[in-house]
């Protein structure tokens, strides 16, 4: 881990994941440094109205992976609390965004109490340009009340000069990639949607502030661009660094347009 005051800017940032709070360390780096931002925070799950995750036992959830949580993060936090948290994680992430930069920032929609909470209040105020849709396929539910979820959404926050890569506005803004399933993280990003973000940006350095298990980290070393991971557990840090490692030996790579993870 290093320490805060030991950082300097980009030496001690760049091509490292560091572990610690993300907004004390986005605070330490200067305006405009970055050109892409890919990330997906903690969902706030535990903070529920349903019978699943909220107390970890049994209900829908009961085979779940984030039924445990995620490592020194509870995902439980007050609703306003949560909001104001990730209202801030933005402003950090938009203030280090070049002229040219933007955030591809993924979250869930859900229905709490009889109301949507569509992530509008943490959005607000900031330049959404698209929506895309990530249909994840997979995941469980035993409740017959509703169908079974199977997508999460990305907000493309894009500062005005930003354009995508020659020839990614031929995507359509509807993705199908399927869930990551053999990662000990409990939410990890399919390296393949992150292939797909980075792939359609000119981006150099790529910031992720929630780094989970680095596959941000991975995909940007496949395409030869930088990263800087940010990670709260020590243990998700200590899994990334491995995996970064074990990459760089023997890289994931493409076969007939699909990415096959690198076991």
């Amino acid at each position: 881990m290093i320490k805060k005051l030991d950082m300097i800017f980009p030496k001690d940032y760049v091509d490292k994941i560091i572990c610690g709070d993300c907004l004390e360390i986005m605070k330490q780096m200067p305006d405009e440094c970055i050109d892409l931002a890919i990330t997906s925070p903690p969902y706030n799950l535990k903070n529920s109205t349903g019978n699943g995750l909220k107390n970890g036992k049994g209900g829908k959830w009961a085979n779940a992976a984030l039924i445990n949580g995620y490592k020194d993060h509870d995902d439980n936090m007050p609703y306003n609390e949560y909001i104001e948290w990730q209202r801030k994680c933005l402003s950090e992430m938009f203030r280090l965004l070049k002229t040219d930069g933007a955030i591809f920032y993924n979250h869930k929609w859900r229905v709490q109490a009889g109301l949507l909470q569509d992530r509008r209040e943490i959005i607000d105020g900031f330049p959404v340009r698209q929506i895309i849709i990530w249909r994840r396929k997979g995941g469980i539910n035993f409740n017959k009340g509703y169908f079974l979820p199977t997508y999460e959404v990305i907000y493309m926050i894009a500062k005005k000069k930003f354009v995508l890569s020659k020839g990614a506005n031929s995507y359509g803004d509807v993705w199908d990639f399927t869930q990551d399933m053999n990662n000990i993280h409990p939410a990890p990003f399919p390296i393949d949607l992150i292939y797909r973000i980075v792939s359609s940006t000119n981006a150099k350095l790529i910031l992720d502030p929630f780094s989970g298990s680095g596959t941000t980290a991975v995909a940007s070393l496949l395409l030869k661009r930088n990263y800087i991971g940010i990670e709260l557990s020590k243990e998700y840090c200590s899994l990334s660094e491995k995996r970064i490692k074990r990459n760089k030996k023997s890289p994931e790579y493409m076969k007939e347009g699909e990415l096959f993870f690198g076991k």
